[in-house]
């Protein structure tokens, strides 16, 4: 998503010309590509698809809609296993038109979780609650701390439900850092994502990530916090951001590479 601008093909080029082993992917793209040809394609690159996003969207109310969001999901379940990832992340929803229930909102994603859980542990797949900013409460996820996604997850086996820890979302929280130990010690990081976070927010919050370095998020705490906490999977760069996606891609996609080089995993000086 950070590059959308590029074409499937053109982004896979660019990651094996850069030395970056993997990618996350998103569900549209795919289906534009061809969910068998987007495998391929990235199988014979020699890339692993680190995760699959998105699923989620647990919270409404009427029969109809809740059975519609089980079947996308297991669609999405499918197309995570198609792709060889073993990572389906999960923005779970905000409120029904006209609700207040936050608590009533979280029970239904656990009741989703529940049905969802086996079903992908059955084809390989991990469901992972990404935690939401709370400014995403009302219209995207009630989830909005990582002590909420745990308490969620850990209603299931850690291979059915983790979590994500994503620096944009989290950044924020002062609870983070026993959260972090506290996922790690259950088993349940199941993805870890960077974006920054700059001021002003612009007018459409959705698209207002930062690139690495470009804001107030300490990318280094939470590379030593979550391998601290015994993670050691891929990591992720997730921006939304209208300026990025204007640039050329294969200019934004080295620009990220050096920003990850720089700002994660070179040491303070």
């Amino acid at each position: 998503m950070t590059t959308k601008q590029l074409p499937l093909p053109e982004l896979v080029k660019g990651l094996v010309d850069l030395g970056v082993p993997g990618v996350g992917l998103w569900r549209e793209p795919v289906a534009e590509f061809g969910l068998a040809e987007s495998a391929a394609l990235v199988a014979d690159a020699g890339l692993t698809v680190t995760s699959l996003c998105r699923g989620g969207f647990f919270t409404a109310v009427e029969p109809a809609e809740r059975a519609a969001a089980l079947a996308d999901n297991r669609a999405a379940v499918d197309e995570a296993a198609a792709l060889g990832t073993d990572t389906l992340v999960l923005v779970s929803g905000g409120l029904p038109a006209g609700s207040r229930d936050l608590p009533g909102a979280r029970e239904r994603i656990a009741d989703a979780l529940a049905e969802l859980g086996p079903y992908a542990a059955e084809r390989g797949v991990r469901l992972a609650i990404e935690p939401l900013h709370p400014m995403y409460a009302a219209d995207r996820c009630v989830v909005s701390t990582l002590a909420q996604a745990l308490d969620l997850a850990e209603r299931f086996p850690a291979e059915q439900v983790g979590v994500v820890v994503d620096t944009y979302h989290l950044w924020w929280d002062d609870r983070v850092a026993e959260q972090i130990e506290r996922a790690g010690q259950g088993g349940r990081i199941h993805c870890f994502q960077l974006a920054d976070w700059v001021t002003p927010l612009p007018a459409g919050v959705l698209t207002g990530r930062g690139q690495i370095g470009d804001g107030a998020v300490d990318m280094r705490w939470f590379r030593d916090a979550v391998a601290a906490a015994g993670y050691r999977g891929p990591v992720e760069v997730e921006i939304f951001n209208d300026g990025l996606w204007a640039r050329d891609g294969r200019q934004v996609l080295t620009e990220t590479v050096d920003r990850y080089r720089e700002h994660v995993l070179a040491p303070v000086a």
